[in-house]
């Protein structure tokens, strides 16, 4: 059974100890040495989710059977442009669906708060197996980006799309 919730500041803590594991399992493969630690502090410090929280982004967290197991985090840039900042399933989690639904939360985040036709945008790394999966969820790749995140490392991207048309039905929130 898998459930999604909206994150508070509360959770913070849960978020860290999910991208511990599943942000370097996804990107030391990828990505040049030191980059995924400096990624950590940049994105998962507790000041930088603060400060993500507090401007904005909206996290949600998947459960499976009552277990935490994933993330999402979108940023509204504008009345129709929403940007999905994070969508992270624990490697021992992957392949159940949890992914799907937290890509339909996103989904529904959109819809209940962007003007239709709206677009859901996300920076995706070019070898990472996830382009896959944003195919098979009706993304398109828009563009291809190098964007430079300091101390020298880049982020080497394709930035997905999707257009969002139709109201999506909503998720239920539980607690877990």
């Amino acid at each position: 059974m898998i459930s999604i919730r909206k994150a508070t500041p509360n959770d913070i803590p849960l978020i860290r100890s999910l991208a511990e594991v599943v942000f370097p399992a996804t990107y030391t493969p990828l990505l040049p040495e030191g980059q995924v630690e400096y990624m950590m502090q940049w994105m998962y410090s507790e000041e930088s989710l603060r400060r993500q929280m507090d401007e904005g982004h909206t996290y949600y967290i998947a459960a499976f059977a009552n277990v935490a197991c994933g993330y999402l985090s979108v940023e509204r840039q504008s009345k129709s442009l929403f940007h999905l900042q994070k969508i992270y399933i624990l490697p021992a989690f992957q392949g159940r669906g949890i992914g799907e639904r937290l890509f339909q939360q996103a989904v529904v985040h959109v819809c209940q708060r962007g003007i239709l036709p709206a677009t859901l945008e996300l920076n995706v790394n070019r070898e990472n197996r996830a382009v896959g999966f944003y195919l098979k969820m009706g993304m398109h790749r828009a563009r291809t980006v190098d964007v430079a995140i300091g101390d020298g490392f880049y982020m080497n991207d394709y930035i997905m799309e999707l257009t969002v048309e139709e109201r999506g039905e909503s998720e239920e929130e539980r607690d877990f």
